[in-house]
């Protein structure tokens, strides 16, 4: 178990984890014979690409060959794989980049290394579209980006209900609260989303059921999607201790209770490694503390599966 003092210094560490990333307009789109210039910002893992659609549609507003396009028309993808505007930097980045995570042989406070500092990955280079929307892979948003709202909501009370059985914790915000929690997340602002975040994470009277968990997993393509693109994601019922025991589940118990065929060892990775935030999250974690210290913002833990060897 690791102390008070441990858990929010890793809890700082994830907050303030970002990553360099360059983000080109597509040759398609731009007027400029020799492309555009890019554009380059230092991005929280954490948060949502479409964020800084409008700066991007400001930024290439003079090289777009039709500058009327609205901004949340806007998507991207890398290397020719469109990205899901709804899924978090950081779990993009582990899913598409090839970046190898970092090796933890203790989930700690003390490693702090990660993928984001591996020379030779960095910065992510993005593609930016305006048009040609890739209706087979992703859903197309409002126009004034307000179904990125929703979806974050939505993941948030679904995160809830499996916790503590009922999305009562954030169907009981006040309107002040549920405006301050977007808006946190809009701005990345750890003062304003902390707090209403752990009345959500630590609800009283409401004994945790289960742990929100999803695990991404490389797939067979389909005809529609290639092969660096596809995943499956696989999500159950989680229980934070093990069924019939105290015993608390750990991450390798999970695994191998989810994906036996993947994880056949509850405590030693044998055909595949489990990433967590850029890096490999070893077998023996607790996952209630990984919930508690680790979870994205929307309270998920958005687990990337790589394979070994």
């Amino acid at each position: 178990m690791t102390s008070t003092k441990e858990t929010q210094a890793l809890q700082n560490l994830v907050w303030e984890g970002s990553l360099p990333i360059e983000i080109r307009l597509v040759a398609s789109e731009c007027r400029v014979y020799d492309q555009a210039d890019p554009y380059l910002i230092q991005y929280p893992r954490l948060s949502y690409l479409p964020f800084i659609l409008p700066r991007l549609h400001t930024f290439f507003s003079s090289s777009l060959i039709n500058p009327e396009v609205i901004p949340y028309d806007g998507w991207f993808s890398f290397e020719d794989v469109p990205l899901k505007w709804q899924y978090p930097l950081g779990l993009l980045y582990d899913l598409f980049s090839g970046a190898s995570p970092a090796q933890a042989s203790d989930f700690d406070v003390q490693n702090k290394s990660s993928s984001d500092e591996q020379e030779g990955q960095l910065p992510w280079r993005l593609t930016l579209h305006f048009t040609e929307w890739p209706e087979q892979a992703l859903v197309r948003p409002d126009a004034e980006g307000k179904m990125l709202h929703d979806a974050f909501i939505n993941s948030v009370k679904e995160a809830d209900f499996l916790r503590n059985g009922t999305a009562k914790g954030i169907m009981s915000l006040s309107r002040d609260d549920s405006t301050q929690l977007w808006n946190a997340v809009q701005e990345h602002d750890f003062n304003k989303f902390n707090p209403i975040s752990r009345r959500l994470l630590y609800a009283q009277g409401a004994p945790l059921r289960h742990i929100p968990l999803k695990i991404y997993l490389p797939s067979s393509p389909t005809a529609s999607e290639p092969a660096s693109g596809h995943l499956r994601v696989v999500q159950s019922l989680i229980t934070p201790s093990l069924p019939g025991a105290r015993e608390p589940q750990t991450l390798g118990t999970a695994l191998h209770s989810l994906l036996p065929t993947l994880f056949p060892s509850r405590r030693t990775p044998i055909l595949a490694k489990a990433v967590l935030h850029g890096a490999v999250v070893p077998m023996g974690a607790v996952i209630e503390e990984l919930m508690r210290t680790a979870a994205y913002l929307d309270g998920w833990i958005h687990l990337g599966v790589v394979m070994m060897g």
